[in-house]
C-alpha cells in the first residue's frame, strides 16, 4: 500500500511541473504537494461560486420561478463585503495574534460563514419551493433566508479566497508570487469544473430534496478541505506574536499603493473587463434553460464548460507571460476574444441544436481567463512585498464589485424588458440578448482603455508599475 501511495505521489510530481500551469513554482522548501493541498480552498470557492451563480440560480429563476431580478440581486449581496476584501487582505498583512499567525484566522474565520449559509440555504429553498411541510410558510421567509445565506457564503468567500492567496505569496520567493497566485486560480477552475461535473450527475433527476442533499454535502466538504488546506501551512512567529512597534494605518498604506504610477487606469480595466464578462455570469444557464430548452442538469455541466475554457486562457496566458509577453496585452487579447463569443451566444437561438451555445461559453471562459490572469499579473508584479495582501484585496475587491452590479443589472434589464408591453412573444430572447449586447460595449471599452498601454514593457523593475 505504501509502495502504490509513493508510486502515486511520484508520478503526479513528474507530471505537474511538465503539465499543470504554474506548477514549476515548487522547490524544495516549498513542494508541490503542499501547494496543492493549500489551494484546496480554492476548490471549496469553485463550489461555492457553481453553486451560487451557477446551479441555484437557474433553480430559482426557473423552476421556483423566482423572479430573475430578485435572484440576481441576492447573488449579487456579496457586493457588500467586495470592497472590504482591500481592507481584509490589509489587516492579514499587519494582524498579529497569540499564536503568531496572520493569515489562518481569517481564512477560518471564512470557512464558518461559508458554512453558516451553506447551513441555511436548504430551509430557504424548502419555503421557496413549497416542499413537504414548508408548504403554508410565507414566500417572504424563504426569501429574505436565502438573502442571508447567499450573503454569508460570498462573505465567506471573499475572506477565505483574499487571505488564503495571501498566504500562498507568504510560502514563495518574492518573484514566484505571480506564479503561485496563477495555480491558485486554476485550481479554483478545476474546482469549479469537478463540482460542475458532480453536482450534474447528483441533480440528473431533479428534485428539490436532492438540490438541498448537494447544499449539505457542499457545507461539510468545506469544512473538511479548509482544514486540510490550512493544516501546517503557516509558521507560528512567537517574535511577531510579542511585537509591540506600531502598525502601519489602512489609510496611510492605501495611498502607498494608489499612488505608484498607473494603478488607478489598471482598477479601471479590471472593472471594465470583468463587467464586461461579469453580466451573464447569472443569465447563461436560464438563457439554455428558457430559450434552448436545456435541463438542469445540462445547463449546471455549462460551468464546466466555462470554466475549462478558463482553464485553457490561463494555461495559455501561463505560457506566454513565461517567454515575456505583457500582461496588459494578454488582458487586451482576452477582452477581444470575448467579443465574438457573446456574438456566438446571441446567435445560438437562430442555429439548430446548443453546438454555437457551448462553442461561445467555452470562449467567454477562455476570454476571461486570459483577461483575468493579465490583470491579476500585473498587480502582483506592480507590488511591493509587504503589501501582497492588500495589493490581491485591491485587484479582488475591484473585481468582485464590478461582477455583483454586473450581475445584479443584468437579471434587473431582464427583468424590465421581459415587462414591457407586447414582448410576450419574443420577450425572453430579447432579454437575454440585450445583457449579452451590452456586455460586448463593455469589453469594447475595455479594449479602448487597455490598446495604448498593450506595448508597455513586460519586467519593469519592481519598483515601478507596469501601466501609465
Amino acid at each position: 500500500m505504501v509502495s502504490i501511495r509513493k508510486i502515486a505521489l511520484d508520478t503526479v510530481a513528474r507530471l505537474g511541473p511538465r503539465y499543470l500551469p504554474f506548477a514549476d513554482v515548487a522547490t524544495d522548501d516549498v513542494p508541490l504537494s503542499r501547494l496543492l493541498r493549500l489551494s484546496l480552498f480554492q476548490v471549496t470557492v469553485g463550489m461555492a461560486l457553481v453553486l451560487l451563480v451557477g446551479t441555484l440560480n437557474r433553480v430559482m429563476i426557473v423552476e421556483l420561478q423566482v423572479p430573475a431580478s430578485l435572484v440576481a440581486i441576492m447573488i449579487a449581496l456579496p457586493l457588500v463585503f467586495a470592497p472590504f476584501r482591500t481592507l481584509i487582505g490589509f489587516r492579514s498583512d499587519i494582524h498579529t495574534s497569540a499564536l503568531g499567525w496572520r493569515r489562518v484566522p481569517f481564512i477560518w474565520k471564512g470557512t464558518m460563514l461559508q458554512f453558516g449559509g451553506f447551513a441555511i440555504m436548504p430551509f430557504a429553498l424548502l419555503v421557496l419551493s413549497g416542499y413537504g411541510e414548508a408548504v403554508d410558510a410565507p414566500k417572504w421567509i424563504g426569501q429574505a433566508s436565502a438573502a442571508l445565506a447567499f450573503l454569508l457564503v460570498g462573505a465567506g468567500v471573499h475572506m477565505v479566497q483574499t487571505v488564503g492567496l495571501a498566504l500562498a505569496t507568504d510560502l514563495v520567493r518574492e518573484d514566484d508570487q505571480p506564479k503561485v497566485v496563477g495555480l491558485m486560480y486554476v485550481m479554483l477552475l478545476f474546482g469549479m469544473i469537478g463540482s460542475a461535473l458532480v453536482f450534474g450527475v447528483l441533480l440528473e433527476n431533479y428534485t428539490p430534496g436532492r438540490l438541498i442533499q448537494c447544499i449539505q454535502g457542499a457545507a461539510v466538504v468545506t469544512v473538511v478541505l479548509n482544514g486540510i488546506a490550512l493544516w501546517k501551512q503557516e509558521a507560528r512567529d512567537r517574535t511577531r506574536a510579542r511585537s509591540t512597534a506600531p502598525k502601519p494605518r489602512f489609510s496611510e498604506s492605501w495611498e502607498k499603493l494608489i499612488r505608484r504610477p498607473g494603478a488607478i487606469r489598471l482598477l479601471v480595466v479590471i472593472a471594465l473587463g470583468t463587467f464586461g464578462f461579469g453580466m451573464a455570469d447569472v443569465l447563461l444557464e436560464p438563457y439554455g434553460g428558457q430559450v434552448l430548452g436545456l435541463s438542469v442538469a445540462d445547463t449546471t455541466k455549462l460551468t464546466a464548460v466555462l470554466a475549462g475554457g478558463g482553464l485553457i486562457g490561463f494555461a495559455l496566458a501561463s505560457h506566454t507571460l513565461g517567454r515575456g509577453a505583457s500582461p496588459t496585452m494578454v488582458a487586451w487579447y482576452g477582452a477581444l476574444v470575448g467579443v465574438p463569443a457573446f456574438a456566438a451566444i446571441i446567435a445560438a437561438p437562430e442555429t439548430t441544436g446548443s453546438g454555437l451555445f457551448v462553442a461561445g461559453t467555452l470562449a467567454i471562459g477562455f476570454g476571461a481567463g486570459l483577461f483575468g490572469h493579465g490583470t491579476l499579473t500585473a498587480t502582483m508584479r506592480a507590488a511591493p512585498r509587504e503589501q501582497v495582501g492588500l495589493a490581491l484585496g485591491a485587484w479582488g475587491a475591484v473585481q468582485a464589485t464590478a461582477a455583483g452590479i454586473a450581475v445584479a443589472l443584468g437579471g434587473v434589464i431582464r427583468d424590465v424588458i421581459i415587462g414591457l408591453p407586447g414582448s410576450e412573444s419574443s420577450g425572453v430572447a430579447l432579454s437575454y440578448t440585450t445583457v449579452f449586447a451590452i456586455e460586448v460595449l463593455f469589453l469594447v471599452l475595455a479594449l479602448c482603455v487597455v490598446f495604448p498601454m498593450r506595448r508597455k514593457q513586460a519586467r519593469p523593475d519592481r519598483s515601478q508599475a507596469y501601466i501609465s
